[in-house]
């Protein structure tokens, strides 16, 4: 696989350096594509939390696009290097942060920023999204009223989750990712 890209704003084309190894799960441009299509504009001057950060393509791609703010949780040092490298290849490390720390604790800490949007990509097949899920439910102060969660998982995942603060909205399948999107109730 390619190292992602970023495809619009004003870091439009640059490769990001990649993760050797089965790592990461890269999000594929089509995916991607589609993702920023939904959001639209109102990704300019949002707060994104990108959990399970990786190489950034998903949070970088939304600073590209105009985003105000993206803060990164990955728990893999090496990980964490090669996503500062990109911020800094992307000249947007001036509006992120990048943390290393396990993505549940950081969920279970007081908050000092609310995000308009929290991108949830998980290592795949071991219900890391339902347990980040779960976490959010029980911890949904990290996201504005009018913020979306965003899940993206293989489609072989989904299960139906009942939720007290979160509503499913929608669900896109893109190949063998599936996107789910959830606001606030």
């Amino acid at each position: 696989m390619t190292n992602p890209r970023i495809i619009s704003g004003s870091a439009k084309g640059t490769r990001l350096i990649g993760i050797p190894g089965k790592t990461t799960r890269p999000i594929t441009d089509r995916t991607k594509e589609a993702l920023f299509n939904i959001i639209g504009q109102d990704i300019i001057d949002a707060f994104m939390l990108d959990l399970f950060g990786g190489t950034g393509s998903v949070g970088i791609e939304a600073l590209s696009r105009g985003a105000a703010y993206v803060r990164f949780i990955e728990i893999n040092r090496v990980v964490v290097d090669v996503l500062k490298k990109n911020l800094e290849k992307t000249h947007l490390s001036d509006r992120a942060d990048v943390i290393c720390m396990d993505a549940f604790k950081y969920l279970r800490q007081e908050t000092d920023k609310i995000f308009d949007y929290i991108f949830i990509a998980p290592p795949q097949y071991q219900h890391l999204w339902v347990e980040t899920l779960d976490l959010l439910d029980m911890y949904p102060i990290h996201l504005d009223k009018f913020g979306w969660l965003i899940i993206q998982i293989d489609p072989k995942e989904f299960c139906s989750k009942k939720l007290r603060n979160f509503n499913l909205f929608d669900k896109r399948r893109y190949g063998n990712t599936l996107l789910l999107f959830f606001e606030k109730i």
